[in-house]
């Protein structure tokens, strides 16, 4: 049977590469087959390489604050279970590309910051907040996917109290050497299929009404985090593909 060859070998290198333009040596990408979109009924399924950090049957690849996650499982959901503490995967990641579903309670309770209040942390330190925006003003910075304290989002993406929400999240890693910070964390948010940050710096580990920066970590990698705010908010359909290695904690 014939041989087909693909690509060249008499093209120009491109800058500061081992290989030539349309080089037909260079590997070629690893096949991943693509997941599922999700409905209101239903989380769709993750695409073949992705990390299942929960597939709505238990909390085993969580921790919590006397090492086990004491959150409500039923249903294909995991829900807040008040005073309990936050969670936080077994673990740890740097760059990733995250998906989180989420549904803020149906029942409409309180307003501001006490409605439907929990967050997404990664590495542990850096909060994309989760709240019910949908009517219900608060300060821009702690707003549904807002860099908590630090970046209101683009825009108010919300679906109504009760309906399930989806964070698309690409995080970078900030970068160290020694003591000196090389590079900050950046961050790409899509609410429900709308861009709320393109590459946000991220000015250091989130926080309430204070500043923090870079000086009081040096961590590259860490766990993700969902935070127990005192809310019966759900999560649902939850995997990470690292775009860098990963460690278990």
């Amino acid at each position: 049977m014939a041989s087909h060859s693909v690509g060249y070998d008499d093209t120009p290198f491109l800058p500061d590469s081992q290989w030539r333009v349309h080089d037909g040596k260079r590997p070629q990408p690893p096949i991943v087959t693509p997941g599922s979109e999700s409905s209101p009924e239903k989380p769709g399924q993750p695409p073949s390489d992705a990390i299942i950090l929960f597939d709505g049957s238990d909390l085993s690849p969580w921790k919590g604050r006397d090492g086990t996650a004491q959150w409500k499982v039923a249903d294909g959901y995991m829900e807040v279970a008040p005073r309990t503490g936050n969670i936080e995967t077994k673990l740890h990641f740097g760059d990733c590309q995250l998906h989180v579903e989420w549904a803020a309670p149906a029942v409409v309770k309180g307003d501001s910051q006490g409605r439907g209040n929990s967050g997404v942390f990664l590495m542990g330190l850096y909060e994309i907040q989760v709240l019910d925006c949908y009517d219900n003003p608060t300060y821009a910075d702690g707003t549904t996917g807002g860099i908590y304290g630090q970046y209101p989002p683009l825009v108010n993406a919300c679906r109504k109290p009760g309906e399930w929400q989806t964070y698309d999240i690409i995080f970078v890693a900030p970068r160290f050497d020694g003591d000196q910070l090389v590079s900050p964390a950046y961050v790409t948010v899509i609410l429900n299929g709308v861009l709320l940050h393109h590459h946000q710096a991220i000015m250091g580990p989130t926080g309430h009404r204070t500043l923090t920066s870079y000086d009081e970590t040096r961590a590259t990698t860490g766990p993700l985090m969902l935070q127990d705010h005192g809310d019966l908010v759900r999560f649902r359909n939850i995997w990470m593909r690292p775009l860098k290695g990963y460690d278990e904690a």
